[in-house]
């Protein structure tokens, strides 16, 4: 693990140290974090810093972890759904509640698993954690995800990414009737100043752009299809939250009182890029998931309902 250093901002100021750490994005647990100050890895101003210190405004943290010992990412048969598969790519659904590649602490059980399993040969450029990963969805996101085999392809793919050619297409359930039919929202998405563990649109953070269109419209609720220009963590989410129109059953960014689902109502339910050995543009579309094709029944029963009184 790398050398990383943090700067304390207003917002932090008073927090515990480990909690401070914690409100940035890392790979590293808080248990992690606690015994990195314990064994003398993260300094504060420069000097050793001690378990219960209060950050201030301005301090400079240094986090050296100690080298890491290689976790063994055992391969399991989790019986993946392989829509695609040829020398270079996969595409793979990922069901919801699957976690895309393992992380210290939380190694088994996750896609990484079970393409180790299920897929011959998978690119190495980004680690023995994630092999083969060019791109992610978050925990209770389904969908689909390609996948390299290969080096070549894993930069292949990137390039596409960066180049904004790789065609990502949503389906979510937000909260409220949108207006108009169609809308794009370009709004810069970074850290969220109150919030360290959540994004938010903030002034500094990085180019985001989501188009939208209306699929369908019920009592509390519209049914949209997104399509990514950008790839910024959480971005549908903290995208429609902005224009005020939070994701169904979205536990970080909806409200409180949100719909009876097990997590955010999103589905990554077309995929398409270029192959890159032959050129070829190829594209996978992937039906709604049962819980979110069944909620969407019960909303239109209810609006029939509703129409009816």
């Amino acid at each position: 693990m790398e050398e990383q250093t943090f700067v304390i901002e207003k917002e932090q100021a008073k927090e515990r140290i480990d909690k401070a750490i914690a409100s940035f994005e890392t790979d590293w647990s808080r248990t992690q974090i606690q015994n990195f100050i314990k064994d003398g890895h993260v300094l504060v101003n420069n000097e050793a810093a001690k378990s219960n210190y209060k950050v201030k405004e301005g301090d400079v943290i240094v986090v050296a972890p100690p080298e890491a010992i290689p976790l063994d990412i055992v391969a399991e048969n989790l019986d993946l759904h392989i829509v695609y598969e040829d020398e270079d790519v996969v595409v793979v659904y990922k069901p919801r509640g699957m976690v895309v590649h393992p992380a210290p602490g939380h190694v088994s059980g996750t896609l990484v698993n079970g393409l180790m399993y299920q897929v011959k040969d998978l690119s190495g450029i980004n680690g023995v954690l994630r092999p083969g990963i060019v791109h992610r969805i978050d925990k209770d996101t389904t969908g689909l995800l390609m996948v390299a085999k290969n080096d070549v392809a894993h930069v292949s793919l990137v390039d596409q990414l960066v180049k904004k050619t790789v065609t990502r297409k949503y389906t979510a359930l937000v909260h409220g009737h949108i207006p108009h039919d169609k809308g794009t929202i370009d709004a810069p998405i970074g850290r969220d100043k109150k919030e360290r563990q959540s994004m938010a649109v903030v002034d500094n953070g990085k180019h985001a752009v989501t188009h939208f269109r209306v699929l369908e419209r019920f009592n509390k609720y519209t049914l949209v299809e997104c399509q990514l220009e950008t790839g910024r963590t959480h971005q549908i989410r903290v995208h429609m939250k902005y224009i005020g129109h939070p994701l169904a059953g979205d536990p970080k960014y909806g409200p409180k009182k949100t719909i009876n689902f097990n997590g955010q109502v999103l589905h990554a339910g077309v995929l398409g890029f270029i192959q890159p050995k032959t050129g070829e543009y190829l594209e996978f579309s992937s039906p709604l998931p049962e819980d979110f094709e069944n909620l969407i029944q019960d909303l239109k029963k209810q609006s029939l309902i509703k129409e009816d009184e």
